[in-house]
């Protein structure tokens, strides 16, 4: 492991990006967190555990320019659902770009999806983009591939109620295997990726430590906190008024199409990858 290399960590104040970071800084990387808020309660956070946080608008290339000079490998990841659509794209390329000019030895990307085209999944089918974005400017790319990230089940800002324990199941099916990580589990093999860039660039990883139908998931609930999860029963086409399409067309997509459901992969690079159960034990306490 290179533990000299400096990282720089976008998205380092979110839960991919946060976890990444805290993962690289335990296993002695250093670590420039970009944000676009230094001064938030988790920036503020990085800094006391060792990083170094600098302000970045990853639509902005000239603030990325100097976020990544000097460092040895980028970790990329945009959220579309704070950005939108069209900036995830605008962003994603502004960072191959910046990663490109720095003369980056290592990105690894935070994808997502089951990486094929055509499946009219805009969050997914952008994440096509940029990495072929990545592959054209020649950087060592790995590409991280999760497919559903457990923090759905527990979250606030995911609304589970809506999302993951209403309409999830009920465009997609209940009985339906969805492929489990979660973001600090993904941190892990960021970090492991950084630490072994020679098994690792080139590789797109698809990313799961458990599968689990969502019914299965309610049961575990269930078992864990000894009642089932809060439900909110709210109509589609207003759901649809919040969010837009996207999630819809996900959730439909997955209802008639089987996606890899091996963990194998995850658990040899991470053998403490979380199961379901785990994690829901973990955030019950």
């Amino acid at each position: 492991m290179n533990g000299l290399g400096l990282v720089a960590v976008t998205g380092a104040t979110g839960r991919q990006g946060g976890a990444v970071a805290r993962h690289l800084l335990a296993d002695g990387w250093r670590i420039r967190a970009l944000t676009r808020d230094p001064s938030s309660e988790k920036a503020q956070e990085l800094a006391a555990a060792g990083a170094e946080v600098m302000r970045v608008d990853m639509a902005d290339i000239a603030t990325l320019r100097p976020a990544f000079a000097g460092a040895h490998g980028v970790f990329n990841v945009q959220n579309p659902m704070k950005c939108g659509f069209d900036e995830e794209v605008v962003q994603g390329r502004n960072v191959g770009d910046a990663a490109a000019e720095a003369g980056v030895r290592h990105v690894v990307y935070a994808s997502a999806g089951p990486g094929e085209s055509g499946t009219g999944v805009r969050q997914w089918e952008n994440k096509l983009v940029i990495r072929a974005h990545f592959e054209s400017l020649g950087l060592p790319l790995t590409v991280l591939r999760p497919m559903a990230l457990m923090e759905l089940m527990t979250d606030k800002d995911f609304f589970p109620p809506v999302g993951v324990w209403h309409l999830m199941p009920k465009l997609m099916g209940g009985d339906r295997p969805v492929p489990w990580l979660c973001a600090d589990d993904l941190g892990a093999v960021a970090a492991r990726a950084f630490a072994e860039p020679d098994r690792f660039v080139g590789a797109d990883l698809k990313l799961a430590s458990d599968v689990r139908t969502i019914d299965e998931c309610r049961a575990l609930w269930r078992a864990v906190h000894g009642r089932p999860p809060r439900r909110f029963p709210m109509p589609i086409w207003l759901f649809r008024k919040f969010t837009g399409d996207d999630l819809l067309v996900m959730w439909r997509w997955l209802r008639g199409r089987p996606v890899e459901t091996d963990g194998a992969a995850t658990l040899e690079i991470v053998p403490s990858a979380r199961s379901v159960r785990d994690w829901l034990s973990s955030r019950a306490r």
